[in-house]
């Protein structure tokens, strides 16, 4: 039989002819496409995941974990003793100024800047006791994403596209719709790292279209086949030659992604398809120009999961002057940022649950950590990786519920001690995923994404 290589190396034409003749049909390919959807160790409670990225560290006692000795004995030094901070101008206690209300039947408490997701507080699994790696973004972001504090390991989506591959032959099996806020730590937060480069996070821009870097460059058709022809002679010789070349192999299979993607990507990031109710409850046409670039973010996500992409990554963008990382002028910005994705992250777990795909949708929103009870300066919190929040909903979670707990000021951790690790795991296993067989042969070794660590939580599960 002949190999996919092979017939790939010897077509005429090349991959402009298998593209614009309909590469994306498989009976066309010698051998299965190279994403094609694997079998998962267990069955699996979700097959999507949306990760809603929340750069910069959200403060977890303005939002999901309420302490009432803060407004207590706001503006008193701290009775605990006080680590050391990236900054070291620690001030007094500061209370939240946002007020915490009750949602729901269970009964959830969420602070004011967060309203709709707050409607939201019976599908929520709010978990108060995340610890970070690191009290540094780019470390903590790499810990966040590849369950690393240094650079190089592959991300999480990553690890998801290698251990399950795609539901979609025409689309990345993990993609990161980009708000344009770069991540300390830059955008090897969502790379494949020792992974073949097939398995690293598509990074598209936001522009409404959401998806606006899909589009060829070259004037014809004709231009951009003599193009990739060219390509393909180049890798295929080279490929000829060396008796490892995964890495050319990754290239030529991201050349047919491409294609097909220019085939599908059009009609994915046409929302004047989407009702107008749909729009609006999204907050397409919102008065907050941040609202409107988080909402087509979130509705693409949506509209990417529909079509079998098994990992969505959304960023916050940079309309707002900063991240989540408010170490003065605490209120503005958090209010800013919180008005940027209220409204849409509700729209979408809204939305997904009337679609019937909240079931198997996993949701998980967190930044890389926390911020400090205590002021910095006097309007402003540090960064505090001893404990913060996160939350996760549908995909098999049980929501109207909260795990874990900081102390009475919300500073550490004091019950249900958790790391990346943790999550990391229990994220696998909502996908059917043993993180303990999920491996990768490098440097001698098995690399796995929770390394040594990780234990499943069973109380997250409905």
């Amino acid at each position: 039989m002949t190999s996919r290589r092979e017939f790939l190396q010897k077509s005429a034409m090349g991959f402009g002819t298998l593209a614009l003749s309909g590469v994306m049909e498989q009976e066309l390919l010698a051998s299965p496409m190279p994403l094609y959807p694997k079998v998962p160790h267990f069955a699996p409670r979700a097959k999507h995941v949306i990760f809603l990225y929340m750069d910069g560290g959200v403060s977890q006692v303005d939002s999901f974990d309420p302490k009432p000795q803060l407004a207590k004995e706001h503006g008193q030094a701290p009775k605990f003793t006080v680590d050391a901070t990236v900054f070291n101008n620690n001030g007094n206690l500061l209370k939240s100024p946002w007020e915490f209300n009750r949602y729901g039947e269970s009964g959830l408490p969420v602070s004011d800047l967060f309203p709709h997701i707050g409607s939201c507080a019976d599908d929520l699994c709010v978990v108060r006791s995340m610890t970070a790696f690191s009290p540094n973004h780019p470390n903590a972001n790499y810990a966040l994403h590849s369950g690393h504090v240094l650079s190089g390991r592959p991300s999480m989506g990553a690890w998801v596209s290698y251990g399950l591959g795609t539901l979609s032959q025409n689309l990345p099996s993990y993609v990161v719709i980009h708000g344009g806020q770069v991540p300390s730590g830059g955008m090897q937060c969502f790379g494949n790292g020792v992974l073949p480069a097939k398995h690293g996070g598509a990074v598209c821009l936001t522009d409404h279209p959401v998806l606006n870097n899909t589009t060829p460059q070259e004037d014809t058709a004709a231009m951009q086949r003599r193009k990739l022809e060219l390509l393909h002679e180049m890798d295929g010789d080279l490929e000829a030659r060396l008796s490892h070349a995964e890495a050319i192999e990754s290239a030529i299979q991201n050349y047919e992604l491409a294609f097909r993607m220019q085939i599908e990507v059009p009609e994915v990031t046409d929302i004047s398809q989407e009702s107008a109710a749909t729009k609006k409850l999204y907050g397409i046409d919102a008065p907050y120009e941040n609202t409107r670039t988080y909402a087509a973010q979130c509705l693409m996500a949506r509209r990417l999961v529909e079509r079998g992409v098994r990992f969505v990554e959304l960023t916050i963008n940079p309309g707002n002057g900063d991240r989540w990382d408010q170490h003065t002028n605490l209120i503005d910005g958090h209010q800013k940022n919180a008005m940027a994705v209220d409204q849409p992250i509700a729209a979408l777990i809204k939305d997904l649950k009337a679609r019937g795909m909240l079931d198997d949708t996993l949701l998980v929103f967190s930044g890389e950590f926390g911020r400090t009870p205590f002021a910095q300066g006097t309007n402003g919190r540090d960064h505090n990786p001893q404990g913060f929040s996160m939350w996760m909903a549908g995909g098999g979670i049980k929501g109207g519920m909260t795990y874990g707990a900081t102390d009475e000021y919300g500073y550490r951790v004091i019950e249900n001690k958790l790391t990346v690790h943790d999550l990391h795991a229990n994220m696998l296993h909502l996908m059917g995923i043993d993180h303990t067989r999920l491996t990768y042969r490098y440097s001698g070794r098995d690399v796995r994404l929770t390394d040594v660590h990780g234990e499943i939580i069973p109380e997250w599960f409905a």
